[in-house]
């Protein structure tokens, strides 16, 4: 879909300058299936941004008054042809500033969650936003993005161990020089 209607109504007041929006990660991951073979791992779905090039999970804008599960379902089907069901919160936290290539800088209050597809679902590249999309084992991601890696790990991690997961995403435990834990 590309930049929301209601962003370039903004960029047409405000120019290049500095935005602070909500942003959603969605994060699909697909288990292991019953008798695969003994090593095999979870596997997430990518896109391939036709922006910068880079592999990274399904990003949006969340639209106003929309919520954060809400935009992460349209997100995925917007990007990759599925329909996605949300799974679990994986956390909450700042991302930015960044510059896009057209000199619009943002930074974004992102609500990052783990989705599920049907077993046999296999995506298609659904919008301009991105070039590839596929499904990639978990321990042998072309994601670069150090955030959107720990966050791939995050999924993988609390759908293995719900009741033992503890999100590093916008959460800082007490004691951490410079942290507020909330």
């Amino acid at each position: 879909m590309g930049t929301p209607d209601f962003v370039v109504e903004l960029r047409k007041k405000i120019g290049h300058d500095h935005l602070w929006m909500p942003g959603v990660t969605a994060i699909v991951v697909r288990d292991v299936p019953a008798g695969a073979p003994l090593g095999a791992t979870p596997k997430i779905l990518l896109v391939k941004r036709s922006d910068n090039g880079q592999w990274t999970p399904v990003t949006g804008i969340v639209d106003p008054g929309e919520d954060p599960d809400v935009a992460a379902i349209r997100e995925v089907k917007e990007e990759t042809g599925l329909d996605a069901k949300v799974e679990a919160l994986l956390g909450v936290g700042a991302v930015g500033p960044t510059e896009y290539p057209n000199g619009d800088r943002a930074s974004y209050m992102d609500t990052c969650l783990r989705l599920s597809v049907p077993e046999d679902a296999e995506p298609v590249v659904g919008d301009e936003e991105s070039t590839e999309v596929g499904w990639f084992e978990a321990m042998h991601l072309p994601v670069t993005n150090p955030r959107l890696r720990m966050a791939c790990g995050d999924a993988v991690a609390q759908l293995r161990h719900p009741e033992g997961f503890e999100t590093r995403i916008g959460w800082h435990k007490r004691g951490q020089p410079g942290r507020t834990a909330y």
